[in-house]
């Protein structure tokens, strides 16, 4: 005989402690069943088959797992199209309704959207939580209901609006009786997938006080193992809360809360203008700018081989770890639009395919801030010098040697282009497309 439950449907979420959606279900009156789909709309694009995104996604489960275990219960993972793994779970119980945290990616909002339907369809609901943001949607907005595209008056009024109540954490644990008890349901392997693990440890979910204290100090120095807090792979998945987060940077540092702030924002933009997440300029004016998308030299950004040792540095340490310093991330991103002339939007896919944390808000909104292109970007006209960011960033070279260790040598390419040649062309470009 089936069994009545509803369903938590996991996403960008993988924690069993302070979720929104978990909370809400586990309160429900029905056993919980949790469940992921390793979505094959996602997975079937991802030509890496080493991505080590979906490595930390099935980490992050098996974690889950022997929680739930210990529980006397089970996770139920597919590796499947979202509709058909519903139509899977239908089949074996009588679904009352499925609980999720909201997504705000345009590929999440359409299946969101066609999952909703067929729910309708089967007579079971879906309910919808915020969880991976602080502020949302319309939460944050001018006195006229308007969206803000300028950072600053963003950031005044989700200061002015925060209170504890936003940084508060939701109780699940007092729940976990609720979880479905059943058997454990085993979870596919990645090579069943088509997938294989990389030898490279993840960042610890663990952050010390000293590093958020410290933070503004230390931040724009790549070289300095503890400078920033790599808590962008677990924001990304949801491995620790936005509100822990948040209620730590309230206590201990302004300028990390700041960097929340950003996030927020740019997931705000996302979710009032979509069309930054399917490929389109902010700014629309920008689409007239004359790339050279140069392949050959797109090939030698990518490798990490333009003569420009803090550049190559970056790309370097993308390449090897999936993650590169957020000082860099500016550095390699100026470079590639400013002094390449090359189109943020082979950047921006380049580093979707290789950034552990990627996420589509922060990476789109990081790309458009570098090329100019975007909201509340960084003017036309500025154009970062490689060689005074390293002066000023790695003043001692520590992270170039690390990285770049034959910068030195003769076997080191000479510049891929001249700094001030480059600077006067890329100038020149964007002066005679925007006055068009």
């Amino acid at each position: 005989m089936k069994k009545e439950i509803v369903i938590c449907w996991f996403r960008r979420d993988l924690r069993l402690e302070d979720n929104a959606a978990l909370y809400h279900a586990l309160k429900s009156g029905y056993p919980v069943l949790p469940v992921f789909i390793f979505d094959k709309n996602i997975l079937n694009k991802l030509e890496n088959k080493s991505d080590r995104r979906v490595e930390f996604i099935h980490a992050a489960l098996h974690d889950m797992q022997k929680l739930l275990q210990n529980l006397g219960s089970t996770m139920a993972v597919f590796y499947d199209y979202p509709l058909e793994a519903y139509q899977k779970l239908f089949s074996r119980y009588i679904i009352k309704a499925v609980y999720t945290n909201h997504d705000y990616e345009p590929y999440a909002v359409e299946r969101d959207t066609l999952i909703k339907d067929f729910l309708q369809q089967q007579g079971a609901h879906l309910f919808t939580y915020k969880d991976q943001v602080i502020f949302e949607k319309d939460e944050v907005v001018k006195d006229d209901g308007k969206p803000y595209t300028v950072f600053s008056p963003y950031a005044r009024k989700w200061r002015a609006l925060l209170t504890p109540f936003y940084l508060k954490a939701y109780p699940t644990e007092k729940y976990f009786s609720a979880f479905l008890k059943q058997e454990v349901i085993a979870i596919p392997s990645l090579a069943s997938m088509g997938f294989k693990a990389v030898d490279i440890p993840f960042p610890t979910k663990q952050l010390e006080d000293d590093i958020i204290q410290h933070y503004t100090k230390n931040r724009d120095y790549p070289a300095l193992e503890k400078g920033t807090s790599k808590m962008g792979v677990h924001l990304r998945f949801g491995t620790v809360s936005i509100r822990a987060l948040g209620r730590r940077a309230l206590t201990l540092n302004d300028t990390y809360l700041n960097e929340l702030i950003w996030r927020d924002f740019y997931h705000a933009i996302l979710w009032h203008f979509p069309k930054v997440g399917r490929g389109a300029s902010f700014k629309a004016e920008y689409e007239k700018i004359e790339w050279i998308n140069n392949e050959n030299e797109f090939k030698c950004w990518c490798e990490g081989n333009t003569g420009y040792p803090i550049v190559d540095a970056g790309m370097r340490e993308l390449n090897a770890t999936g993650y590169m310093h957020n000082r860099v991330r500016m550095i390699v991103a100026s470079f590639l639009t400013k002094h390449l002339l090359i189109d943020w939007r082979w950047g921006e896919a380049y580093f979707a395919e290789k950034l552990l944390d990627f996420d589509l808000a922060a990476n789109n909104g990081g790309w458009q801030w570098a090329s100019s292109s975007g909201c509340d970007a960084a003017p036309y006209f500025r154009v970062f010098n490689p060689y005074l960011q390293t002066e000023k960033f790695d003043k001692e070279l520590k992270y170039v040697k690390k990285w770049v260790p034959e910068f030195m040598e003769f076997s080191y390419p000479k510049p891929i282009v001249p700094h001030e040649a480059a600077r006067k062309r890329v100038l020149e470009v964007y002066a005679k497309a925007l006055k068009e």
